[in-house]
């Protein structure tokens, strides 16, 4: 019996479908904006949903408070996508480590991975464990009633083998560089059940409801050359592998962004996702010159611009959207979708959110050529 029910005739038609465009790189009248962690800490009202939830994982896990966690940005900010509230770290849980989050802190396992019988028992999980996840992706798409598309997300495999083995969050990492380097055996184990499990994860938000998926490698960029290769790499390709590229008849694009990968895109792009996200260390010029034209990039503010003034952020904005197509070359804009390259601090005034998404609308609409105002 099938988690939940297909989406198929229970959804209204998207009215705007212009981050769609541009993950397939089709012209769109205007540069599409979303931003990583758009819901968050930086709002009062989720601030606010949060202490009324108790802790974050009943926020999470909870499909109301889910739905109107998403749902906040939107009603602030004419944003062009949605992305589900969640957590990387939900697939873990679900294997049964034991999740945690203190507030204040990052996320903590009760039972990390670090011997050979702990890495023996992992499993991919049964999906009804997170089947919350699933229910939050239904009732979002249909809270959103075709206004924006809805991204469903995932960890990679090595960004969720580092919390595993850490049990937290690390500045060096030594725990999982130790198991990598020491018994590269164990960590293949680890990582070939985290990709299996990923991508079956992807496939049932995908089922739910998701238009889009992206895989976050956010650590990828803690490895060596050559490390990556193996250990990451390999594995975000083994997901993209198994996970859908259409569902009833449409396209899903899949999206991949791994922090601190700028020295990797060639290879990146080589696993042939949909569109590439880059930190906001790659200039968006050269990392288009090096893909090419098959794959779409997302990003890539720096996201301390949006502490700084209004001036400053549309500067900065600007700035930008010409590093991916000067004014002279707007009719070649297609291929871009404008996001931070991390996500919104909370230190971020909500104020200034709205000031960059506007900007962006505004300035990359006077970069296209006349003829592409009557694109929807």
């Amino acid at each position: 019996m099938p988690l939940f029910a297909t989406m198929q005739g229970m959804i209204a038609p998207l009215h705007n479908d212009t981050f769609l465009r541009a993950c397939l790189r089709q012209p769109t009248a205007y540069t599409p904006v979303w931003l990583m962690r758009q819901a968050g800490r930086y709002l009062p009202e989720y601030r606010a949903a949060r202490a009324k939830a108790g802790s974050f994982m009943a926020l999470a896990s909870n499909t109301d408070f889910a739905t109107e966690v998403t749902m906040q940005p939107l009603d602030r900010f004419p944003l062009d996508a949605a992305i589900l509230f969640s957590d990387i770290l939900t697939v873990p849980d679900a294997m049964g480590l034991g999740l945690s989050f203190a507030l204040g802190e990052g996320p903590r396992f009760a039972r990390p991975v670090r011997d050979e019988a702990a890495v023996a028992k992992l499993e991919v999980p049964d999906m009804a464990k997170l089947r919350y996840v699933f229910d939050a992706v239904a009732s979002i798409r249909k809270a959103l009633n075709g206004r924006v598309p809805l991204i469903g997300f995932s960890g990679s495999p090595w960004t969720l083998a580092c919390y595993m083995v850490e049990g937290a969050g690390s500045d060096d990492y030594h725990l999982v560089k130790s198991l990598l380097y020491s018994r590269p055996d164990l960590m293949h184990r680890v990582l070939t059940v985290n990709a299996d499990a990923v991508a079956v994860y992807l496939n049932s938000q995908i089922e739910a409801g998701a238009q889009a998926v992206m895989i976050f490698d956010s650590w990828g960029g803690v490895l060596a050359d050559g490390a990556f290769q193996q250990f990451s790499l390999a594995y975000t390709q083994r997901v993209l592998q198994q996970v859908r590229t259409e569902y009833e008849g449409t396209r899903v694009p899949r999206i991949v962004f791994t922090k601190g990968g700028g020295l990797w895109l060639d290879e990146i792009a080589a696993l042939q996702p949909d569109v590439i996200g880059l930190d906001w260390t790659v200039n968006l010029a050269k990392a288009r010159e090096s893909v090419g034209a098959h794959v779409a990039l997302q990003g890539n503010l720096d996201p301390a611009v949006l502490l700084a003034g209004t001036a400053q952020i549309e500067a900065q904005a600007l700035k930008v959207l010409e590093s991916f197509a000067a004014p002279d070359q707007a009719s070649d804009a297609t291929g871009h979708i404008f996001n931070l390259g991390h996500g919104v601090s909370q230190r971020t005034a909500p104020e200034n959110v709205g000031v960059l998404v506007e900007a962006v609308h505004r300035l990359s609409r006077r970069m296209r050529t006349p003829n592409a105002s009557v694109l929807v």
